[in-house]
């Protein structure tokens, strides 16, 4: 990769209130995406709520534009957050990074660290859910049950409980899988609904919470991404954190 413009990450499209979390000198870097974005545009319309305002590559994964004096510009989305879910998201400016961390991603060797509020209490402070689930991808609607044959393993630990109008708990997830939808299925299978889930959670309680704290979002939040990765013959070690999001802590 040659030298990027000057300006290439200042002059960047970002959708509304995207913030740069870290930047390395080989091209990657982390953003940390609010609820209700997109992490890249299904077609045009889509464009305006991504975190790339602008055209989106689905087979090259890249967001694509041009600048003020015309020339092309790229970048490549690593990952993706589902667009009610908002923390650290990963992009380079160079396709053969893009490769070598995509590989990452694939052999799970990239530590991802969630945050969620959920409704209930864990019996146990810390513990390893491992579960088989199914993954239905259909019509580009995602649904994922408990009752299936791809394993899915996540390590769950309570960081604090409060019991006021109702019963919530903040709590950390590591994901050692990246299933469809995984967290949130096996929050639920547990009797720990994330709050806001539209999809697998407790609708009523759901409705209780938005209505007393004046909110309503899935509760859910990327909070770190770290790994280390060769490229061009060297080490590197990458590491963003993404601050919670004030409104996890209305319950508290």
């Amino acid at each position: 990769m040659g030298p990027l413009p000057a300006d290439f990450w200042e002059t960047l499209p970002l959708g509304g209130n995207v913030r740069l979390l870290a930047r390395d000198a080989n091209g990657l870097a982390a953003y940390d995406k609010p609820a209700g974005l997109l992490s890249h545009p299904n077609d045009s319309k889509d464009e305006p709520r991504s975190l790339l305002t602008c055209r989106y590559d689905k087979n090259a994964q890249c967001y694509h534009w041009k600048n003020a004096e015309g020339a092309e510009r790229k970048l490549w989305l690593l990952n993706r957050l589902d667009s009610a879910t908002s923390g650290a998201i990963l992009v380079t400016a160079s396709e053969k990074l893009a490769l070598v961390i995509r590989e990452h991603f694939a052999r799970k060797q990239v530590r991802k660290v969630y945050n969620a509020l959920v409704f209930g209490h864990a019996h146990t402070k810390k513990e390893i859910w491992r579960d088989f689930l199914a993954v239905n991808k259909k019509g580009g609607t995602v649904r994922t049950a408990t009752a299936g044959n791809i394993p899915s393993e996540t390590h769950f630990e309570v960081i604090r409980h409060t019991q006021k109008s109702l019963s919530t708990s903040l709590i950390r997830l590591e994901p050692r899988t990246g299933r469809s939808h995984q967290l949130r299925v096996q929050c639920a299978k547990r009797h720990l609904p994330i709050i806001g889930d539209q999809t697998y959670g407790d609708f009523g309680l759901n409705r209780e919470f938005a209505k007393a704290h004046k909110t309503k979002r899935l509760f859910l939040h990327s909070l770190e991404t770290a790994f280390t990765y060769e490229f061009g013959g060297k080490t590197f070690s990458f590491k963003a954190s993404a601050p919670l999001p004030p409104e996890f802590l209305v319950a508290y």
